[in-house]
């Protein structure tokens, strides 16, 4: 307690952080030492300090710190990403507040909001930075929709359509019925639930009492169900061949499959088919030719094609249509059954796959300098033990999907005429002069063209920060860039190794013809006395900043510095 009171961390913690702003200690400019670069991982603007956070900062401040008494040219880049989906629910949330629905505004006076809450909260969390005593140079803090930035993301979206590397087509995805947009595979994430496995039987279309039994978990996704299929070698099933069956509650005629994909040990060795709800039963159908019936509403609720239940939610629905079977006398019987379902990364909601058009970008290509840049040593990953889970993702890479249905974003570079023929352009200019070259009666006609209403997914900004936050898009052969780039070290964690690392490794190769950064450091994950994940949600994360008010950054730091070495 003698030292809290002599020595008064607060005070001396701004005194001396103030000091080495206005004496420029941090700041770098590009001389004939060699570089040692960081690019900050670049927080969400919604977001505040956390312990991982801490860690992560830590590191990246232990690693400057050394590099500058070592004789380098040290230059670490803060700066923020503009999460999508985080912000916009922020803005709603604010707007809800005010007693406005997003619905009853325009894009554009939608975005006027989403630019207010960003000035006035969006820097929380670089002032955090600071009160950590972070040694950044906020001479060049960076914001991933900055206007140059913006213009960066639209050149690399117009390149890549232009190689042929990105389309739009309908295809499953996972969506998100909170945010009602689409989300990657690797923004899903699967936890084990406890569920119930329902025991359903669909009358046969026959003369004789005949039914064929199917188990579910999703009872509510039968008003889909265009098919039953079982297995072309289970006996039990033979002479339903070219046989027909009932939907319950709705009597839809269906026909009865049959498909080697059918797993005969699972459940009744029947399996209901829903196309429009499912990926694998989704290719199921466009194999054996089947319609698909979308019965869910963007919001979870059901939609006019399922008949009954419609606008309610899918989770109750689970629950009244199950009770409407057992009347009916179409349930057979209830199990405890342990599954994974898909929550949103984002927003916590269960996952449903949904048919939707979208925007794709085919990684295939880009994903071979990449893999082959970590696998041969070009770029080190610490620990090394990352590159197995890496070269799997890369080697089993899957075509990503960049679209998202929301209004803070970069929007999504596609123009349509009247017609629906499609222009990629840089802005609306450009896409004017395309379309007046392509169809000159027309657009003399109608002349004016609508824009695509998605934004880009996120990640597909933030895999070009490394090059970008050194001006890479409006000056190409600045010094800057050719100094800087590639960096000297990444620190990151370990979860973001596919959403951010690897694409960052993709696309330094497809746009600077070099790696990104020669290190990757992965960070331990910050753990309670019972081995979990620190989080707000399990309420067992100390609070960073009461930590810094109450003990001081150093005491952090070094408590953090300790956690490392340990």
């Amino acid at each position: 307690m003698e030292l809290s009171k002599n020595f008064q961390h607060r005070e001396a913690e701004q005194k001396w952080y103030k000091h080495w702003e206005e004496s420029a200690y941090f700041k770098s400019e590009p001389d004939d030492r060699p570089p040692y670069t960081i690019v900050i991982p670049p927080p969400n603007v919604t977001g505040v300090l956390h312990m991982g956070h801490a860690l992560n900062d830590t590191v990246q401040d232990i690693l400057i710190r050394r590099a500058k008494m070592l004789g380098y040219n040290t230059c670490w880049v803060p700066g923020t990403d503009h999460a999508s989906i985080a912000t916009e629910a922020k803005v709603v949330n604010m707007l809800k507040e005010r007693g406005i629905d997003k619905k009853t505004l325009s894009r554009d006076k939608f975005m006027e909001y989403a630019w207010e809450w960003k000035e006035k909260y969006g820097g929380i969390i670089l002032e955090q930075l600071r009160k950590l005593g972070c040694a950044l140079d906020w001479d060049r803090t960076a914001f991933t929709m900055d206007d140059d930035y913006y213009a960066a993301v639209i050149r690399v979206f117009v390149e890549l359509y232009n190689k042929g590397y990105i389309y739009r087509g309908v295809k499953m995805i996972n969506w998100d019925p909170k945010a009602k947009t689409a989300l990657s595979d690797e923004e899903v994430i699967f936890k084990q639930t406890n569920s119930k496995l329902y025991y359903v039987r669909y009358k046969i279309d026959s003369e004789q009492e005949e039914y064929i039994t199917i188990a579910t978990v999703r009872p509510e996704t039968i008003l889909g169900d265009t098919a039953v299929c079982v297995h072309p070698d289970d006996k039990r099933y033979a002479h339903l061949r070219g046989k027909f069956c009932f939907i319950p509650l709705i009597n839809r005629r269906v026909p009865i499959i049959f498909d080697d994909y059918i797993d005969m040990e699972f459940g009744t060795g029947a399996l209901k088919v829903t196309p429009a709800h499912d990926i694998n039963d989704y290719n199921l159908g466009l194999k054996h030719n089947l319609p698909v019936i979308d019965t869910l509403n963007e919001d979870g609720t059901m939609s006019e094609a399922a008949q009954l239940y419609v606008g309610q939610d899918r989770f109750a629905v689970r629950k009244k249509i199950a009770e409407d079977l057992r009347t009916a006398g179409n349930l057979v019987k209830e199990e405890d059954y342990t599954n994974q379902v898909g929550f949103s990364e984002r927003t916590d909601a269960v996952i449903e796959p949904r048919l939707s058009m979208q925007w794709w970008c085919n990684m295939q290509e880009m994903a071979k300098p990449a893999l082959a840049a970590v696998m041969n040593g070009e770029v080190e990953f610490h620990p090394a033990k990352f590159k197995n889970l890496y070269r799997h993702w890369m080697e089993n890479i899957k075509d990503w999907c960049i679209s998202r249905q929301l209004w803070w974003g970069q929007r999504i570079p596609a123009w349509y005429d009247v017609e629906g023929t499609m222009y990629i352009a840089h802005n609306t200019g450009e896409a004017h002069i395309q379309y007046k070259n392509k169809k000159e009666a027309l657009a003399a006609q109608y002349p004016e063209l609508r824009q695509d209403e998605d934004v880009m997914d996120t990640w597909f900004s933030s895999w070009l920060w490394p090059m970008e936050v050194f001006d890479w898009n409006k000056n190409p052969d600045n010094k800057e860039l050719k100094y800087y780039y590639p960096s000297q070290t990444l620190v990151t964690a370990p979860e973001i190794i596919f959403f951010w690392v690897a694409r960052m490794i993709m696309a330094g190769y497809e746009f600077m013809g070099d790696k990104p950064f020669d290190k990757v450091y992965f960070t331990g994950i910050v753990r309670d006395k019972q081995g979990r994940k620190m989080s707000k949600s399990l309420g067992n994360s100390p609070d960073l900043l009461k930590l810094i008010d109450d003990y001081g950054a150093d005491a952090v730091f070094h408590g953090h510095l300790l956690f490392i070495l340990h």
